[in-house]
């Protein structure tokens, strides 16, 4: 009889881009990290359900559905879930403001750890000059990289089949092309400086599918990730302190990526 795992149990979870209703989208990842935590407050960083993805073709599976209700069950057993919607999910931002029961949704949200720090938790595309000047060409990139993770999962499948371990191909990708990474650059930097105009300590974004946790000038910069390629959260320890985790290749497991002193 397989034995049931214990929970991990944290202050604060923050996960993004998990673009429910994509057929990238690693619900059954997501779902056995959601079964195995809790939290007293839960932050959807934007794009949980890809909106765009589903207004072109119609893909919800059973493991997405489960999700939802994973989430839904969170809240309605007295976890705080804030709703932050993304661009592929902005229509929800008419709702600022509403609460349904546990479940809020909020544009933007001012979160204090339990050692003080104020983190601005917001999306993050509002800083994205493509998505905010060009929608077309969002669009398109979207495409683009719907694509990139169609060849992923290929080599992917020839490298388990090799028994070598999950590779980001469109991670590799990005991280290998200078325009990308200047972009990814200047992203971080206007979401710092956005958080020490606003008063606040540090940042929570996503957006950009690119897990981070550093400080920029004194600034806390953290990006959730993803659930399509990386399997990411940022999580707030029962002390306070801020970790990255990773969710891949071994769902029962979680290992910390890298962690930001309190």
């Amino acid at each position: 009889m397989k034995r049931k795992r214990p929970a991990h149990h944290y202050r604060a979870i923050f996960i993004s881009d998990v673009h429910l209703g994509f057929s990238g989208c690693s619900a059954e990842f997501l779902l056995d990290f959601l079964r195995s935590s809790t939290c007293e407050y839960l932050f959807l960083v934007g794009d949980i359900i890809d909106i765009w993805q589903m207004k072109k073709k119609m893909f919800w599976p059973q493991a997405h559905n489960d999700v939802v209700r994973a989430l839904l069950g969170k809240a309605k057993h007295g976890t705080h879930v804030i709703y932050v919607p993304g661009n592929h999910d902005e229509m929800l931002r008419d709702f600022d403001g509403t609460c349904l029961g546990n479940l809020e949704i909020r544009n933007r949200y001012i979160h204090t750890t339990l050692n003080g720090q104020r983190l601005l938790v917001t999306h993050g595309d509002q800083f994205d000059c493509v998505v905010r000047c060009s929608r077309w060409l969002a669009h398109v990139g979207s495409r683009l990289y719907e694509v990139l993770l169609s060849l992923n999962n290929t080599v992917n499948f020839v490298r388990r089949k090799l028994g070598f371990p999950y590779w980001s191909l469109a991670g590799a990708l990005k991280h290998r092309v200078k325009q990308a990474v200047n972009y990814i650059g200047n992203f971080e930097s206007a979401l710092a400086y956005e958080a020490r105009e606003c008063g606040v300590d540090g940042v929570v974004t996503g957006h950009i599918h690119r897990a981070a946790l550093t400080t920029i000038d004194d600034i806390v910069y953290s990006n959730c990730g993803d659930w399509v390629e990386s399997c990411t959260a940022l999580v707030e320890c029962e002390d306070g302190r801020l970790q990255l985790l990773s969710w891949t290749e071994q769902p029962a497991d979680v290992s910390t990526l890298e962690r930001a002193a309190a």
